[in-house]
């Protein structure tokens, strides 16, 4: 039964929980226990969907990020490719000052003409520094004016604690970032760019005639493993950004400064089966659908559907999915005219009275300003409510 049948316009009322599955929802007592230690520099867990923190630590240390930094790179080049500016299937050529970047390599060789899409695999899959800059000069005409770019977009998904100078991650003075900001970076991808993520699982590349394998070491242990990139320097340690997807629930996670190559995937794996075993992920209600019908007065139609923009999520230690209550707060008085988006209201999900989520409630539809027989109408039933209340 759906949660939009059983809601009446008030001012306020208890909307239903959507029945979960009946694996997520034995009967009994459970306390989630405390995090796992991680033994790395920094560490997040967090869930995908609503962004609630599972767990950390040291989380907003400032830290060299290593080849991570071409998470943000690859953002920046599917944010030119979402607007028009270019295309896959564009070619760069290939500078002397890429081929010679130090590092990882794609295998590039100067003067090749090379194609984004291939590019954009060889930075993902192979980490290579020269795919990197090569695509850095082709969309920004030098490194250091697209790790201006990277710094815009930083700032625009609020990366408080992060700065850029290359897109390679190779170690520089006021290179930087933390795993919160990974955090939210990786998200933002994500969401944003899911067709392009299907890269981030793969495991090998060929280009040139060679064959490199995903560093990841987790897309073959872990099924459920899809992404994200790992990174190492000398001065950044072993790093790793993980994400994993089991039935509807994905979680991201973030070492920064493990020892080795195989300890970034067994503390990445460590905080996934954490997260997946104590926790679970559900979407309440689906964004663009009717909650809610309230009373519009002096418009054209008296009746306003109002629902949430986007999908409401929420992240509950397991078992504890029926104590949710959900309730929606609808505005008294709604006058036309009426866009699409303006807010009238809230949707508050609580937790044995603690507040999970607050989403606002907005119009889903435009309502124009009736006819000046149904605005003289409306003031006089207004008139009569405002009355029968006294």
């Amino acid at each position: 039964m759906s949660a939009s049948s059983q809601i009446l316009a008030e001012d306020a009322k208890i909307v239903p929980v959507p029945a979960a599955p009946v694996s997520l929802t034995e009967p009994g007592k459970f306390e989630t226990p405390a995090p796992p230690t991680i033994a790395a520099s920094s560490h997040i867990l967090l869930d995908f969907h609503t962004g609630k923190i599972l767990a950390e630590n040291n989380a907003d240390a400032k830290l060299a990020p290593a080849s991570l930094t071409k998470i943000m790179t690859t953002y920046v080049v599917f944010k030119e490719i979402e607007s028009g500016r270019l295309h896959l299937d564009d070619v760069a050529t290939v500078s002397e000052k890429a081929w010679k970047t130090s590092g990882s390599k794609m295998f590039v060789q100067v003067n090749d003409r090379v194609k984004i899409e291939d590019l954009l695999q060889g930075v993902i899959i192979q980490s290579g520094n020269d795919a990197s800059v090569t695509l850095a000069e082709h969309v920004a005409g030098d490194e250091n004016t697209f790790a201006e770019m990277m710094n815009q977009n930083a700032a625009r998904l609020g990366m408080v604690n992060t700065h850029f100078k290359n897109a390679d991650g190779l170690p520089v003075e006021e290179h930087y970032t933390t795993a919160r900001d990974l955090s939210i970076l990786t998200r933002a991808l994500i969401k944003e760019f899911p067709q392009h993520y299907k890269w981030f699982s793969q495991k090998e590349f060929t280009y040139n005639k060679i064959t490199q394998q995903n560093r990841n070491l987790l897309l073959s242990r872990d099924g459920t493993v899809d992404g994200v990139k790992t990174g190492h320097t000398e001065e950044a340690g072993y790093c790793l950004v993980a994400s994993a997807l089991r039935e509807e629930m994905r979680l991201i996670s973030i070492v920064m400064g493990t020892k080795s190559q195989t300890a970034r995937a067994v503390e990445n794996q460590t905080l996934l089966n954490y997260g997946f075993r104590f926790f679970e992920s559900h979407r309440l209600y689906e964004g663009n659908k009717a909650l809610n019908e309230a009373r519009i007065w002096k418009g054209q139609e008296k009746i306003l559907p109002l629902g949430l923009a986007e999908d409401l999520y929420v992240t509950v230690p397991r078992r504890h999915y029926q104590d949710m209550k959900a309730v929606v707060n609808v505005d008294k008085k709604i006058l036309a005219p009426v866009k699409v988006g303006d807010k009238f209201g809230s949707v508050d999900v609580t937790l044995k009275g603690e507040m999970l989520i607050k989403k606002d409630l907005i119009a889903l539809k435009a309502v124009e300003k009736g006819s000046i027989f149904r605005r003289l109408i409306d003031s006089a039933l207004q008139l009569m409510e405002k009355s029968d209340a006294k």
